[in-house]
């Protein structure tokens, strides 16, 4: 590209977090294909890890051609596919589409901070690739009946309007709450479906990570994730609304690890900041006084649980840094 404009700070960090993600994507793959008994599950996992190190090649292009070093990320000693199985059938599509849930919203946050052309296509085209791959995933977990649909509702005959703040009403324990409305419901049914998953990928982490602050750390992440759960099931039934189950994807029994302590601590950051995101959008649409409360309360918690595995990052070694603006006050010493 002729006179092509430099990379700005924000676009070259957009580059550096979508190569972590990417390269941590593809050697999950790895292990889960080499492990996948089902034939079309294989397929979908195998057709994604290709799109996915094509991606990565792409991103090592740019990088190159801009004279900035290419990220360490994930490599092969992040991942060892001749251990047992550390999860049961249909875990692997269910964390594929955790995955590209993730990163559909990385893709549109990183377009939004783009400027050159190329970068835009970049993610315009990386967003279509996950829509893509989501939709397979879903196909495939409805077929087998591992996820559940939010709950059915009846279909508004009406327009109405709030004639008072008592649509608000829910914090006075003296008053009856209101029924949840849909919006809400949506919000309340993705956190606890998000972190039933989050449970079980805890409970794996657990049983087979080596470090003992990283065990310790993962056996937290499954009680926050139970603690959630338990929180945003009760409002649900409060309404009388069925809360989401699976009968799949657990965690087995095999306590040697599949991917590295780094790896993992890693997938669990990058899950938690999802969580943290989701987690203040619903507190921003919730309208009923009570559930902005039980959400800022577990975004406490989920950040503090986020800084917790920061620490132990840096403390290992396993904490890559982004790339740094100039010292200023340094350079003119």
């Amino acid at each position: 590209m002729p006179n092509k404009t430099p990379l700005s700070s924000s676009e070259l960090a957009t580059l550096w977090m979508t190569y972590q993600e990417k390269t941590m994507v593809q050697r999950i793959l790895e292990y889960f294909i080499e492990k996948a008994d089902d034939e079309r599950a294989r397929e979908i996992l195998s057709t994604s890890h290709q799109k996915v190190v094509q991606v990565v090649e792409k991103l090592k292009v740019l990088f190159t051609s801009e004279g900035a070093v290419i990220p360490v990320g994930f490599t092969e000693q992040d991942v060892n596919k001749d251990v047992p199985k550390l999860f049961d059938n249909m875990f692997d599509i269910m964390f594929l589409r955790t995955l590209v849930q993730i990163g559909t919203g990385l893709h549109t946050l990183h377009l939004s901070m783009s400027y050159r052309k190329d970068l835009v296509l970049l993610y315009k085209e990386l967003t279509g690739l996950y829509q893509s791959i989501y939709g397979e995933c879903v196909e495939y977990l409805q077929d087998h009946r591992v996820l559940s649909p939010s709950p059915a509702v009846t279909m508004p005959k009406a327009v109405e309007f709030a004639e008072s703040t008592n649509y608000m009403s829910g914090f006075n324990l003296f008053s009856d709450k209101r029924a949840l409305n849909t919006v809400e419901v949506s919000y309340i049914y993705f956190a606890i479906e998000t972190n039933v998953f989050g449970m079980q990928m805890m409970t794996g982490f657990a049983q087979v990570a080596n470090e003992p602050d990283v065990k310790k750390y993962f056996i937290a992440g499954k009680e926050l994730s139970k603690k959630i759960v338990t929180d945003y099931t009760k409002i649900l039934l409060q309404s009388d609304i069925q809360p989401p189950a699976t009968w799949g994807a657990k965690a087995t029994t095999s306590k040697v690890a599949p991917f590295s302590d780094k790896l993992m601590m890693y997938c669990t950051s990058l899950f938690s900041n999802f969580g943290l995101g989701s987690n203040a959008i619903g507190t921003t649409f919730s309208l009923r006084s009570d559930l902005p409360l039980t959400m800022i309360g577990t975004a406490k918690d989920i950040l503090t649980f986020g800084q917790d595995g920061g620490k132990i990052m840096a403390k290992n070694g396993w904490l890559e840094q982004p790339p740094q603006m100039e010292d200023r006050n340094q350079l003119t010493k």
